[in-house]
């Protein structure tokens, strides 16, 4: 190059400088622009592997799911309070099951005795929670609460149930018993050809309309323990309260039944689509009304408030009330004279790690 420079005039040696400074920029751009390419080729590869790894974890999620929609374990157990509308609520459940696939199942007990004895539960929970083929199910019948998960039980199932006004379901059950109701009138009942009524019953001092006799719906809710069905307890009325707060999804009441099974089809559309719009036109949608009742007069139901046996069964039914009262404010709004069941209030955000 020194030789080159002594050799070459000075205008040539100035052309070779800017012509080899030229060269060098065009390869240094060069070099620039095939960085940057190679820079967007491995963004795009990126890129293209992350989303073939959402779109697999998205297959895998759906096929969890599809897999979990065939395979529906649920089960909703409704131990009914006799007298308290649950022949008109489980008649829809009947109607629902074959268009919204799930099972419904009786729970017939020898003289409808609430309390099944020890190795009854162990059967019944090992039925419930291992019958596959019944399975999403709902078994209904007049049993007391029962704790699957004191049988060594995780997967428990759903509670729900009905209460009513203590002295209302006490009188619609007496004039049941002697007159029966429009769901099976030719069926012959126990008490049937008495014609005492209620208020002479009472009057009377009559076993059938004792104080003690408003002692169910307590029970029902407190389980299968021996304190459970002593009238008045007031352990068993604490009992019943916790069940009903925490092993419960839903409990309603008979006066608002319609509102129960909004809330219901709400929560759980997958067996109770549909009913509402069932209950409300359906033909056993009002099913076992009592026949000949007559309402007790204000000195019979004064007479029965004396009794502390009522007054434990009604704060029962007043925590109910005011629960299921609690739940319809946060479950439904009203428009336009109607109760509409309100949408998602919630949705997810900040989600963590992000994904480019």
């Amino acid at each position: 190059m020194g030789l080159l420079r002594t050799t070459m005039p000075p205008k040539v040696q100035l052309l070779a400088v800017l012509a080899f400074g030229v060269a060098m920029l065009l390869i240094e751009n060069q070099i620039q622009n095939l960085e940057e390419a190679r820079a967007k080729l491995e963004q795009t590869i990126s890129k293209h592997e992350i989303a073939e790894v959402d779109h697999r974890h998205s297959q895998n999620i759906g096929r969890q799911f599809s897999t979990q929609a065939e395979k529906d374990d649920t089960v909703i157990i409704y131990n009914r309070v006799p007298k308290t509308a649950s022949t008109s609520f489980t008649n829809i459940a009947y109607d629902l099951c074959g268009k919204n696939g799930f099972h419904v199942l009786h729970i017939n007990t020898t003289k409808n005795n609430p309390v099944l004895s020890l190795q009854d539960q162990v059967r019944f929970v090992k039925n419930v929670t291992s019958w596959r083929t019944m399975k999403p199910g709902f078994y209904h019948g007049h049993v007391a609460y029962l704790d699957f998960s004191k049988y060594g039980i995780k997967g428990k199932p759903l509670y729900v149930n009905v209460v009513r006004e203590p002295i209302e379901r006490l009188v619609s059950y007496y004039y049941f018993l002697r007159y029966g109701d429009d769901y099976r009138p030719g069926l012959r009942r126990r008490k049937q050809g008495d014609k005492k009524t209620f208020d002479e019953c009472v009057s009377s001092g009559g076993a059938d309309c004792a104080p003690e006799k408003l002692w169910l719906q307590i029970p029902f809710f407190c389980g299968h323990h021996a304190e459970c069905w002593k009238a008045g307890s007031q352990w068993a009325l604490e009992q019943a309260k916790y069940n009903l707060v925490h092993e419960y999804l839903l409990v309603g009441v008979t006066e608002e039944l319609e509102d129960f099974i909004r809330i219901l089809e709400a929560a759980l559309p997958e067996f109770f689509k549909g009913a509402t719009q069932l209950y409300r036109t359906g033909k056993k949608s009002h099913l076992r009304k009592t026949t000949e009742k007559k309402p007790p007069t204000k000195e019979t139901i004064a007479k029965l408030q004396q009794s502390n046996v009522w007054k434990i069964e009604n704060e029962f039914y007043e925590f109910a009330l005011e629960q299921f009262r609690f739940v319809r404010t946060h479950a439904v709004r009203e428009k336009e004279g109607e109760l509409e069941v309100l949408g998602q209030n919630f949705f997810y955000e900040k989600i963590y790690p992000k994904v480019n």
